[in-house]
């Protein structure tokens, strides 16, 4: 079997700051730059990513792999053109020599909520052009992330889509050997699949989604429970349930289900009862927001010096969501309290970092700290801090959702106020592992507080050592409280929110 494998992954917030250029995808971060060619096949190894599954499945069944090109760039707003366009430019013209060749089957990993600036459904333009190239006869599997805000065009162009199951997603990996063995049945005499598809009516929070807490973990549960379940005349083969993707203004935003199934009747059967029990859960993903000065208080009260930090969620300026890493709320609030045995991880301010850098370990210096890029209303920090250390940024993550990647974030300190430690680095990444501490010196379970730039991926690894976990509404262009949001192109009749009010148009 010759079966083509690449990646274009990006998840757009259209309400962020700072559109993804070309250089955003060509450089690595939290995972490597863009691959192309035979690179491809070796620069994902141990890493918990889709196409590392895929890889390893496809290499253990001896299949003859051609690479295309992957690549991602961290969340932001929408892709540039130029950008979009390159990328799919090198992907057609490594699938037309694939082709040209013999080609069986091709294998995509997606993320599912990618906007540019002339498609709104980025993912839908990725699949239509690569089917175009191959025609209707080659199979074609797309993995999809969790937050897949997805189309009624992917579900069509694609042969399967297979989602993520897990938030924090510690299954990317496993979501990429799924996707390898549909695609192998596919091409080993399982009839092309049936498709079934559901869009939800409401919003689901993104700090809702989390899959280590109610109602996610019950729904899930089921999600995997339908795979290859007998439903009428018909086997399931495969079912997903994307939550969606919210900081998005279009008309394809929101949770959805797809089936797969040997029948029309099967598939339609599993959908319909994915997307009944999320309807019935509805009240049970409204959440609870906390304020910077509450949580912080809250913290410091019930936290000791055993026992596991307090965790406070930064979720509106989460890199992994669109924010740029640098607001400084409830960093203010720290301060102004005098937080013991405190933390906060990671501030992007690259003009900080290398002048603390400068100055060196040991030195006082006054900086203007955080709040440069225009994520929120706000005005930095001037403070004196201590440079406590200064580091390359470079480090191997450990943890569950991170783990095994070789993380750059650039220059990167620990600046040290009183009690409040803060990271500072040079490139954004979203604060999931706690290396992204320990390479400064700090021991993540030994704080009162713990301040994260996350909304949900940071308790595969911090929720074991965690008292507490907070999420904080602090300024940040990842608004949690959707009806804040200046919404205009959703789809009449939408919920903004679970319970919450309809969108009119």
């Amino acid at each position: 079997m010759r079966i083509a494998v690449g990646g274009f992954q990006h998840e757009t917030n259209t309400f962020a700051p700072t559109k993804a250029d070309y250089a955003a995808f060509a450089q690595s971060d939290s995972w490597p730059a863009l691959q192309r060619g035979p690179a491809l096949l070796t620069a994902f190894a141990d890493m918990n990513v889709p196409i590392t599954g895929f890889l390893d499945a496809a290499k253990a069944d001896s299949q003859t792999l051609l690479p295309l090109v992957w690549c991602s760039a961290t969340p932001s707003a929408p892709v540039t053109d130029d950008a979009f366009e390159r990328v799919m430019g090198m992907m057609l013209e490594d699938l037309a020599a694939a082709l040209s060749t013999g080609l069986d089957g091709v294998y995509l990993d997606l993320h599912g909520a990618m906007v540019t600036e002339t498609y709104e459904d980025g993912e839908g333009e990725i699949l239509a052009r690569v089917r175009r190239m191959i025609g209707s006869d080659i199979p074609l599997v797309a993995s999809l992330d969790l937050h897949a805000n997805v189309s009624q065009r992917m579900v069509d162009e694609a042969d399967a889509l297979i989602a993520y199951r897990t938030y924090p997603h510690v299954d990317m990996r496993d979501t990429g050997v799924r996707a390898h063995a549909h695609l192998t049945g596919l091409l080993s005499g399982l009839p092309r699949q049936a498709k079934a598809f559901r869009k939800l009516d409401y919003i689901i929070p993104l700090t809702a989604q989390c899959t280590l807490i109610e109602p996610a973990r019950h729904i899930y549960a089921h999600v995997a429970h339908l795979d290859g379940k007998m439903l009428g005349n018909g086997e399931v083969s495969v079912t997903s349930f994307a939550t969606g993707f919210p900081p998005v203004d279009i008309s394809m935003n929101g949770p959805s289900v797809f089936a797969y199934a040997d029948t029309q009747s099967a598939a339609d059967e599993a959908a319909g009862e994915l997307a009944d029990m999320v309807t019935a859960c509805e009240p049970r993903f409204v959440e609870r927001l906390w304020s910077a000065r509450d949580a912080v208080a809250h913290a410091i009260a019930t936290s000791s010096d055993a026992g596991g930090p307090v965790v406070l969620a930064d979720t509106q300026d989460n890199p992994g969501a669109g924010g740029n890493g640098d607001t400084v709320g409830i960093l203010r609030e720290m301060l102004l309290q005098d937080a013991p045995l405190a933390a906060l991880g990671v501030l992007y301010d690259p003009q900080a970092a290398s002048m603390a850098a400068e100055a060196g370990e040991g030195a006082s210096i006054t900086l203007s700290l955080g709040a440069k890029t225009g994520g929120a209303d706000e005005a930095p920090i001037e403070e004196t801090f201590e440079v406590a250390k200064v580091g390359s940024g470079n480090f191997l993550a450990t943890g569950p959702f991170y783990g095994g990647s070789h993380m750059s974030l650039g220059t990167t300190v620990l600046l040290r106020k009183g009690g409040v430690h803060v990271v500072v680095s040079s490139r954004k990444a979203q604060c999931a592992d706690q290396e992204m501490f320990r390479h400064v010196g700090i021991e993540p379970s030994r704080l009162r507080v713990l301040v994260v730039k996350s909304s949900v991926h940071f308790r595969a690894d911090f929720g074991p050592i965690a008292r507490e976990v907070l999420v904080v509404e602090s300024p940040g262009p990842n608004v949690a409280d959707l009806t804040r949001l200046p919404f205009r192109h959703l789809r009449k009749g939408l919920r903004i929110t679970p319970l919450g009010p309809a969108f009119e148009g």
